[in-house]
């Protein structure tokens, strides 16, 4: 059964990075944004053992923290 957790895991951690791929127009902010998202997303996801609030958590955590990385300088 942790087999199959980690499989899943790895396959959205794929399906995200291939989705990302295609955000050609999104500015670098946004870009770090949606990946930080996605990596909070996937690492809540482990950390809770696929709890559904460690998912939305990690991925409101990392949104906020990759949206302030790549912030442009003022």
């Amino acid at each position: 059964m942790n087999n199959i957790k980690q499989l899943v895991s790895t396959a959205a951690i794929v399906a995200a990075t291939l989705g990302l791929s295609a955000c050609a127009g999104m500015s670098s902010q946004d870009k770090s944004t949606a990946v930080g998202a996605g990596i909070g997303a996937v690492a809540g996801s482990v950390l809770t053992g696929g709890s559904a609030v460690g998912t939305v958590g990690g991925a409101a955590v990392g949104g906020v923290i990759g949206n302030q990385v790549n912030k442009p300088p003022r």
